[in-house]
């Protein structure tokens, strides 16, 4: 098997498991999935914590020299029973989270596989080609995004009977609803609007995805969420993630005495006026005296700098996921959040602690022309199913 620019290395014959991730965030529920299931060397029992590849390294590092020699990518790659493969994007940010993970990810015995899947025209073929055999192998097949059509094509290769849906933030709740109603797979922010050329092109492979992800006599499907979920697929196994992985991994977080404030990407995605979010978001750090901005991945330079000058918010972009940054430390007592996955994780992530975390309504006044039909509706149902959340009103941004 050839290996691409970046690959960690074979992939042990001996892995059940694949899980594809194209997320910093896919890649921190695979780890707490894997956690639940017992999966993973790097630690003697569930809950101990387990010994950072940087120390291993220093303590043995003749022996490291030699698993690196070999392409191993992680201290039980011989006979990992987990492979990550890192479907990897092309920005920045997302991928030094990416980085960074994959190396707690090895951390926790975990073989992980980067492929450059979007390294240029080429790539989707290399990539594919040379994850056929291991997919028409694998056991067990674990996503984070059954929307993506990377996965979804990849679906339509593996002859796996066990496959295992893991949280991508909101769109998990919209998946399984869609999955239940037995309609076709379109992301909650491009619902409303015509399929374009690209849509009516993969419209087949999409369909076939959708049904291999539907349970039957021979197949498997479980989503393992901390997100509400109301609608459940008949045959869909429904398992609670409480991020028992992260609280054990790290923290207790010291708390400051402040507020932070956590970014959305609503504004990127033409949910949003940028305008009025730059508003409510300048209304609700001098309401609550937040100090801190936790920047989302693909919130653009230019908005968040205008974000610095014109509120005075030092902008901090988080190397790891939030439910991590949080958990580690130094935290807000309050966090404050538009609706986001994170009003659903953090309380979870910081079970034991006197974080609160509040939400802040989205005014129907804020949507773009363009934002979809649904957009207000789903927003508030994110809002609205949160739990041990403080709500809040709309801010008025005039």
């Amino acid at each position: 098997m050839s290996l691409r620019a970046g690959s960690a290395g074979p992939t042990p014959h001996g892995s059940r498991t694949l899980a594809f991730v194209e997320s910093p965030v896919q890649l921190l529920n695979v780890l707490e999935w894997a956690h639940a299931r017992s999966l993973g060397e790097g630690r003697e029992a569930l809950g101990t914590r387990p010994v950072p590849a940087r120390a291993r390294r220093a303590a043995h590092p003749g022996a490291t020299g030699a698993r690196r020699a070999a392409g191993a990518a992680g201290p039980s790659a011989a006979g990992a029973e987990l492979t990550l493969v890192v479907l990897s994007p092309t920005d920045p940010m997302t991928r030094g989270q990416l980085r960074r993970m994959a190396e707690l990810a090895r951390d926790e015995g975990h073989q992980v596989r980067w492929e450059e899947a979007r390294g240029g025209p080429a790539a989707p073929f290399q990539t594919i080609g040379g994850l056929t055999r291991l997919l028409r192998r694998a056991e067990r097949i674990v996503m984070g995004d059954p929307f993506s059509r990377y996965v979804q094509l990849l679906l339509t290769i593996t002859r796996a009977h066990d496959l295992v849906v893991v949280d991508d933030g909101t769109a998990t709740m919209e998946f399984v609803a869609q999955l239940a109603r037995g309609e076709r797979l379109v992301r909650w922010h491009r619902k409303g609007g015509r399929p374009g050329p690209r849509d009516l092109l993969f419209a087949p492979v999409s369909g076939a995805a959708r049904r291999r992800l539907t349970p039957s006599a021979g197949r498997r499907v479980e989503v393992f969420s901390s997100m509400p979920i109301d609608e459940t697929p008949d045959g869909v196994t429904v398992t609670a993630n409480d991020f028992a992985w992260t609280r054990a991994r790290f923290g207790p977080p010291r708390i400051t005495a402040g507020a932070d404030l956590v970014g959305t990407s609503l504004v990127e995605t033409g949910v949003v006026d940028g305008e009025q979010y730059l508003n409510a978001v300048r209304t609700l750090a001098r309401t609550h005296g937040a100090t801190r901005y936790f920047a989302h991945r693909r919130e653009s330079a230019d908005k968040l700098h205008r974000l610095a000058v014109e509120t005075g918010l030092e902008i901090v972009r988080p190397d790891l996921p939030l439910e991590v940054i949080a958990r580690r430390g130094p935290i807000g007592r309050t966090v404050l959040s538009f609706p986001s996955t994170v009003v659903h994780t953090l309380p979870l992530a910081l079970t034991g602690t006197d974080v609160k975390v509040a939400v802040c309504d989205i005014d129907p006044a804020w949507l773009t022309a363009t934002a979809s039909p649904r957009a207000q509706g789903f927003l508030s149902g994110v809002t609205g199913t949160a739990r041990d959340v403080q709500r809040l009103a709309a801010v008025t941004t005039a």
